[in-house]
């Protein structure tokens, strides 16, 4: 499969891809460079962040939503400062 870079480096997964793989906006992806060659991995890091904190004292789901809260008000700055 064949994708084409935009400005500032911008690529677009097509949408089977996305679907296939769950990619949702905003979802942040693991990117390696191994060898001449880019590799990118989906990991639902929620699932993660759950398995992991299973045991631990922690509203997972409150800290989700203050971390997605975050998040969006980065994003903002970020998009407004371009």
């Amino acid at each position: 499969m064949k994708v084409r870079v935009g400005k500032r480096g911008v690529v677009v997964i097509p949408k089977s891809v996305r679907e296939r793989l769950g990619i949702r906006e905003g979802m942040i992806l693991e990117l390696e460079v191994a060898g001449e060659a880019l590799v990118l991995r989906a990991r639902d890091l929620w699932a993660e962040l759950r398995r992991r904190g299973s045991g631990a004292k922690v509203d997972v789901d409150a800290f989700e939503r203050e971390l997605d809260e975050a998040g969006e008000e980065w994003l903002e700055g970020f998009a407004g400062g371009t």
